[in-house]
Order: structure tokens, then sequence, then C-alpha cells
């Protein structure tokens, strides 16, 4: 015969992916024709814009837009000019565990680019992308908790707590304005570049609202209209209210927010108004610890019992921390440079190397600086550059890790090159998984148990647990804590106990 057992059920989500997919596109484009000829290029910028995100049987797929602006020097004319390519993508990652329905995160970010010319009239552009992807399945456990008849039969409940995704969960929007440049700076006649840092800063789940908010730094760099370079920045604060479920307002969430779409413009006729339309896309990620009421043994008194056992997986959250690293290095160039027109930072993929305890993340930073050199010419340098963190993470434990740009860059001409700094945010979390063994079926056997020996024994306490002689002698820990008039199962170890058994 069957026993009724109670179950209880755990909804949460399953890492079935998490893997960072590197990616090349190149497109061969002709100059336009109200562009002049080439003469020499400068530097090429790339802006990645997400358009999806789908999960396939076995895989997931992403596509998007990378959108280079090319800088280069016109062959017979002054000042820097600008070409536009866009640059479709398509990437994939398998994972045995992905199926139609998974919830997706994606963060593609371009690792390098550049452009070749390959005559004044058209141009070869490469990027290579970094696109970390994670996929979550939907996943129900059921768990359980007891006999629904507990008076026949001895019953061990333990309490176990998981660390898990509770909710994955995204929402698109968007921000337009009409910034004015500075009086201060000179008017603008061609935007040549703009970048877009993304950053939240504070999020917060109230009911089933997730409120986060953050802000947009973006950078333009424009040719005046004496030729030379300038730049602006802004500062373009957002504010948004998310939809999630099943969640405590303690729960941690990781928020990524990301470009969909981006379109800066002058003003017509007016150089120091820009029009700026961002579509943004935030992704999230909802962690919270939940505790569980797990029946782990059964045994009864006056019959035999077959219980069957199941075991899960259960993860721990031992860390969760941001670190800064500083990096500054010189880079050399061909030239003297004389002043510095515009630094920044691209970043790859993640890298981890143990050694013990010791967890060394490693970041591969692309360092871009356009600069005029002691010649009046614009040249631009670029450098990889590798940026530790190390962390203690105890071994047989599993990392994550995330990197980005912690501020702005900043170059400095000095002997033999230029001086660069900036700085990083390594976000990591530290987690350990174990193995729990629950019941989850027992089987009677309704012939009753005849039982030999004495009606009570003597015996000294090992390394054990009370449970465990109750359940070999087939009496209960309350009739072992009577008969010997204890008032806790602590500190037993060593001593003499009286064992009366069932008759």
């Amino acid at each position: 015969m069957e026993l009724a057992l109670n179950r209880d059920h755990l909804s949460c989500y399953d890492t079935v992916l998490d893997a960072t997919v590197l990616h090349e596109e190149t497109m061969e484009m002709i100059v336009p024709d109200a562009c002049p000829d080439i003469l020499r290029i400068v530097d090429t910028a790339g802006t990645v814009c997400l358009k999806s995100k789908e999960a396939q049987e076995g895989r997931v797929e992403i596509s998007g837009t990378v959108r280079c602006a090319v800088l280069y020097l016109p062959d017979g004319e002054t000042g820097v000019r600008r070409i536009e390519v866009n640059i479709p993508f398509f990437c994939s990652a398998d994972g045995t565990g992905v199926a139609p329905g998974c919830g997706v995160v994606a963060v593609p970010s371009v690792q390098a680019a550049e452009t070749r010319s390959i005559n004044p009239r058209k141009v070869l552009v490469r990027v290579n992308l970094a696109v970390a992807v994670r996929a979550y399945r939907s996943a129900d456990t059921a768990f359980c908790t007891g006999a629904e008849d507990d008076s026949a039969v001895e019953q061990l409940r333990e309490s176990r707590s998981a660390y898990m995704v509770a909710c994955v969960q995204e929402k698109p929007f968007t921000f337009s304005d009409d910034l004015t440049i500075s009086g201060s700076r000179p008017e603008a006649e061609e935007l040549l570049k703009s970048s877009v840092e993304l950053i939240c800063n504070e999020s917060k789940i109230i009911g089933n609202k997730l409120i986060f908010k953050g802000e947009a730094a973006l950078k333009l760099l424009y040719r005046s209209s004496d030729g030379a370079i300038a730049s602006t920045d802004y500062e373009l604060p957002f504010s948004q209210i998310m939809e999630v479920s099943g969640v405590e307002e303690e729960a941690d969430c990781a928020l990524d927010v990301l470009l969909t779409d981006l379109s800066c413009s002058l003003g017509a006729g007016d150089g120091r108004t820009v029009s700026v339309s961002l579509g943004l896309l935030a992704q999230a990620v909802v962690r919270e610890e939940r505790s569980v009421e797990l029946l782990t043994d059964i045994y009864s008194v006056s019959s035999e019992l077959t219980a069957e056992l199941q075991s899960y997986t259960m993860n721990r959250l031992l860390e969760q921390n941001t670190r800064r690293q500083a990096a500054r290095e010189v880079i050399e160039t061909g030239v003297l440079a004389k002043s510095t027109l515009d630094t920044y930072v691209n970043l790859g993929a993640v890298s981890q190397i143990r050694e013990g305890e010791k967890l060394t993340f490693s970041a591969d930073a692309v360092v871009t600086v356009v600069y005029l050199a002691e010649d009046d010419e614009i040249y631009s340098v670029s450098r990889q550059i590798a940026v530790p963190c190390q962390a203690d993470v105890p071994e047989g434990c599993t990392c994550t890790c995330g990197c980005r740009n912690a501020g702005e860059a900043f170059a400095t001409p000095t002997t033999g090159g230029i001086e660069v700094r900036f700085e990083l945010d390594f976000h990591y979390m530290v987690q350990s998984t174990q193995r729990v063994t629950g019941v989850c079926g027992v089987q009677v056997n309704e012939a009753p148990v005849e039982e030999k020996g004495p009606s009570i024994v003597l015996r000294a306490v090992a390394a054990e647990r009370l449970w465990d002689i109750a359940k070999s002698y087939r009496t209960t820990t309350a009739d072992i804590m009577q008969a010997n008039e204890l008032e806790s199962e602590e500190g037993l170890s060593g001593k003499l106990l009286l064992i009366p058994r069932k008759r």
C-alpha cells in the first residue's frame, strides 16, 4: 500500500545557458556621392543595437545592427568627414536545455571595429562582437513535506534554503529630447559620432512592481564650422516601472539596459540643437532565497516502510559584490601627440583563471584614442589591455562575472606616446551547490512486525543523531528523551542512554 503524502510545489527558473558568443561581421560600402573621396581613415567606432533574441529548440538566436561611424580625412578638403555603415549581424548559442518559451537575456557589445580603404570610393568595415547570452527555463519542482496521517509514522522534516531565479522579465521603452550645445562650445556643422553608456543605478521592488532608475551618458563628437573636432556630453535620466510577479520585496534584481535604436541629428539650419531618440530595452533577472520544508526520512514503529528517495540540487548564495579596478598604461604613437580629441573603451568577454581558492577575472579592454599630432594631422591609436581582478572563491563553487566601464576614460599626451587611464567595475556572484535527498514516495507493508530482544537497551551514543538511534531500535525520539529525562538532543555524544523499544 502506498502512503499518502503531502506535497508542495516550488516554481522557479533553471539556468540552461550561460555563454559568451564571439562573432565577426564585415561589409563593403561605396562612399556616398555627397561625400568627398577618402584620403586616409582616422577611426571606426561601432554602436550595437539589439533587434531580436529568441529561444529555439536547442539554441538561442540573436540579431541586431552595428552602426559604425567611419571617420576619415577627405582628399583635397580640410576637416574630418563621416560615413555611416549599418552592419546587420546574426549569431546563435547552443544549449541542450534551451526550448521555445525560455526567458532570454542577451547583452551584445562591440569589442573592436576597423575600416580598410579599398580605393578612394570604397571601404571594407569589420566589427568584432561579444554577445553575452543567458537562457532561463521555467521549472516546477514538487517536494514531499510529510505524511497526510502523521499519527502512524515517525517523520523527519528539515528546512532547506535555495537561492534561485524567481522571475525573468523585460520592458522596452524610448527616450527622446532636443538637446542644446552649450554656448561655451563651438557650433556644430556635422555630427561625427555618438556613443551611449547606459547605467542603471537604482532598482526596487514594491508589490508586483519593479521600479528602476538610471541614465544614458551620451557623448557627441562633431566637426565645427572651422573644421576642428569638438565634443559635448549629456546625462539623460530615465525612470521606468516593470511588472514582476511571485517575488518578495527583498529579492535581488540584476538589470541590464541596452540599445535597440539610436538616432542623433542636427536641427535644420541650427548648429546648436541636437535631436536625440533612443530605443531601450530593460532586461531583469530577479533572484531570491526561498525556504523549503522537506521530508528527508520516515519510518514506522509497527510496520515495515520502504521509502523512495529523490535527489534535489539547491544553490546557496555565498557572495555578491562589485570591485572597481583601475587601469593605466602608456600607448606608443608613431607621431608625437599634441592633444587628444576622443577616448573610448570597448569591452569583450570576461575570462576566469583559478589557482586554489583565488579566482582571477580578466577583461579584454580595447582603448582607442583619437589625437592631434605635432604635425597638425589627426590620427588614432588602439591598444588591447587585459584588466585583472581577484576574488576569494572556495573550490567547488560556481562564479559568474560581468564587467562594465565605470565612468569616463582619460588620455594625456606624454613622453613616448599617450597615457590612458580608465576604471572598470567587475560584478560577480558566487554560489555553492548542494545535493539534498528527500522522500518522494512510501510503500507500507501492512503485515505486523515481530519484535525480538529486550524491551529496553542500554547503549552509548556515538557521533550520531537521536533520530537515527530511534529508527534503528524502532522507537521514537520522544520516548528516548522521556526515559532519560532529557530536555535537549544536544551534547549526547559519549553518554549512556536507555532505549525503550516498542512492543
